[in-house]
């Protein structure tokens, strides 16, 4: 029998590794109750799209976002050298009539030279079909980077309202990114991926960490509302293309809810 595939080769080959156990039960509670306290301090109306680097001001949303089990799942996917460059929660709420995610890659807008990334989408509630969790097309990192238009459908979450056109997408080849909480998606910052709309009576939040490598310049963020804060979490940086920035808090261990805490 020929070897089974690495989640490193299978990255590399279709751009994306699912799924990924991050978080214990404990953690999930955790970090669930962590959330609705945001939620209930900014409203559901900006807590939907509008926390944004909340890691560098929120302990623990940093234990979260540099949780030992998120670095090395980055590093098994893209390497060695990991950096941090932004965090995101993105949420659907049962009530929010068609709000869908169109097809896109991440890095489009970003200003990264060469346009190389690495996302963690972590479940903080369990993401499913009837929910909308993500979808992509397998395999579509290798087309390098697409042009991106305007969606002219309502109700897409893309901040600039970006979509690559649909003729460019071969939808039968998507595939559904159902993950439990405390669960996570890895995928390459060109993978083609979007999201279908929340048709249950469930909240879907998860937590999209950003990531990329100590080789990478960032020269703009005209599609990201809050500046880029690249930290060395795991490696070495060899290159100085970037200015890392000090941790806001010391790195957590393992586990970061619970005994000891």
């Amino acid at each position: 029998m020929p070897p089974a595939t690495s989640p490193h080769d299978h990255y590399l080959e279709h751009g994306y590794i699912i799924p990924v156990d991050i978080l214990t039960p404990d953690e999930v509670l955790y970090y669930r109750a962590m959330f609705d306290r945001i939620e209930r301090d900014m409203g559901k109306e900006k807590a939907q799209l509008g926390v944004i680097q909340k890691h560098v001001e929120d302990q623990d949303v940093w234990n979260l976002a540099t949780h030992p089990k998120v670095i090395d799942a980055v590093e098994m996917a893209a390497g060695p050298n990991v950096v941090l460059t932004a965090t995101h929660f993105f949420v659907k709420y049962p009530d929010a009539g068609e709000r869908f995610v169109a097809w896109h890659q991440d890095v489009t807008y970003w200003g990264f030279e060469p346009p190389k990334a690495t996302t963690i989408w972590l479940a903080i509630d369990d993401a499913d079909v009837e929910n909308g969790c993500m979808r992509v097309i397998p395999g579509s990192h290798k087309r390098g980077q697409l042009p991106h238009g305007k969606s002219t459908r309502p109700g897409n979450l893309l901040f600039v309202n970006q979509e690559i056109p649909i003729e460019m997408v071969d939808e039968s080849t998507a595939i559904d990114f159902p993950l439990r909480a405390g669960q996570a998606s890895v995928h390459d910052g060109l993978t083609i991926h979007g999201s279908n709309p929340n048709r249950s009576g469930r909240r879907r939040c998860g937590m999209t960490i950003r990531f990329t490598t100590p080789d990478v310049k960032l020269r703009h963020e005209e599609n990201f509302r809050s500046s880029w804060k690249p930290m060395l979490l795991r490696g070495e940086d060899r290159f100085g293309a970037m200015k890392m920035l000090p941790f806001p808090f010391p790195l957590p261990s393992f586990p970061t809810v619970g005994a000891g805490r």
